[in-house]
Parts: C-alpha cells; structure tokens; sequence
C-alpha cells in the first residue's frame, strides 16, 4: 500500500494484535521469545523508505503491558519491543483522566483525556494538553474552543460564571457549553475570535490579513511596476 502511492495514510489498529507467522503456525501455549519485537524491527525498515518515498504517513496504535518482577522505577511498557520508539516521528502518551457524566448524573456521556508528547522530531516534544472526548461524537470542539477562549481571556471566568461580553453564558462550565450549543452563531463568533487570537499570537497570518504587506510582496509589485 505504501508503495502503490494511493494512500496517503495507513492506522494499524494495533501493534498488540499484530500476530507472527510462527505464533499462529505454532500450538497454544508454545514459548515464542520475542517474535513480535523482531517482526516490528524487519517491517518498520521496509515500511519507513516506502512511506517516505510516498508521501505517506504511519499511525501506530499501541497498547501499555507491564513488566513482571518490577519493584522499582515504572512497570508499564509498551508491546512490540523498542524499534518502533526509534523509529517514530512523534510519540503520543493518551490517558484518561477522568469520566463526563450527563446533566442529570445518571449515564457516562464521554471522557476527559490528558496527551503529552513523549518524543517529537518536528517540534518541542513533552508539550501537554487535556480535551475531553464524546461518545458518539469525537473530540467535544466547544470544550476546546471554550477552554482556548477563557485561556486567552475572551470569555472571562468570575468565580463560576463563564461571560462573553454582555452575554452570561452560564454557571459551571457544562452549562456554558450547553449555552453555546444552543446559541451556535455565539459559539461561531467565539470560534473565530479564539482562531484570531491565536494566529496573531503564533503568527501564522496570511499577507491579506495583515495592515502591512510583506516585504517580498513589495518587491513583486515593485517589479511589475518597473515593467
């Protein structure tokens, strides 16, 4: 697949469940001694020129196992031996942290995840950030868009009130997000606001949203001029 260039993205789901030839040639029961870390090492060497070669880019999910006879330093250890931590570009550690309940309390509705950023060659690595996730509906958007704007002070927080402007959006913060979900051109606005805010203060902005063109821009006119 990686070499046909057809597929700009491949997730294998997961190196747990990745199975050698000989494990599932072999009898239940039998001791295989790290067939799975060998099958890692060989398929990333092929996999990563290929990928390269292709543009296409590798999403391993994992699992945590633990260490037998570990009393000391941390037991938890990732399957499939240490290739595929030399290998990677960006290593992402998930965790949940806790569990979002629904209005009235009776059902689990979602979960609030913690990602830190345990190896990154394309950036500052041991960055951190918590979002929460929904059953049924993915990464919460107004939870983030809600934590960036009171983050960056475009919603002020007053002890448990959460207000944008003139409009109180509610006290505690699922009823701010069920405020916003029932005011979507609100949350629109407080969307764009926080996209603003960030690309101002990253600096990532394009030359139209800029009062001063680049100066390369400059010359290109300048030059046109001159012709």
């Amino acid at each position: 697949m990686c070499r046909s260039g057809a597929v700009d993205l491949i997730c294998i789901d997961s190196v747990s469940a990745l199975t050698p030839r000989a494990e599932i040639e072999g009898e239940i029961g039998m001791q295989q001694m790290g067939l799975q870390a060998r099958l890692m090492s060989q398929a990333l060497r092929k996999m990563s020129g290929n990928a390269s070669k292709a543009g296409c880019t590798l999403i391993f999910l994992n699992q945590i196992r633990y260490k037998i006879g570990v009393y000391y330093g941390n037991p938890e250890v990732t399957s499939g031996g240490i290739a595929l931590k030399f290998f990677a570009s960006v290593r992402l550690e998930i965790r949940s942290t806790g569990k979002i309940k629904s209005a009235k309390g009776d059902e689990e509705v979602g979960i609030k995840v913690r990602v830190r950023v345990q190896k990154s060659k394309v950036s500052r690595p041991y960055k951190q950030a918590e979002f929460e996730i929904m059953f049924g509906e993915g990464v919460s958007k107004l939870g983030c868009v809600l934590d960036c704007a009171e983050l960056i002070e475009v919603v002020a927080k007053k002890g448990s009130w959460y207000n944008y402007g003139e409009h109180r959006l509610g006290q505690g913060r699922e009823k701010a997000l069920q405020y916003l979900r029932e005011n979507p051109l609100l949350s629109e606005e407080i969307e764009k606001m926080v996209r603003s805010s960030v690309l101002e203060t990253t600096g990532f902005l394009s030359s139209s949203s800029l009062r001063h063109p680049l100066p390369q821009l400059l010359e290109e006119d300048a030059l046109q001029e001159m012709q």
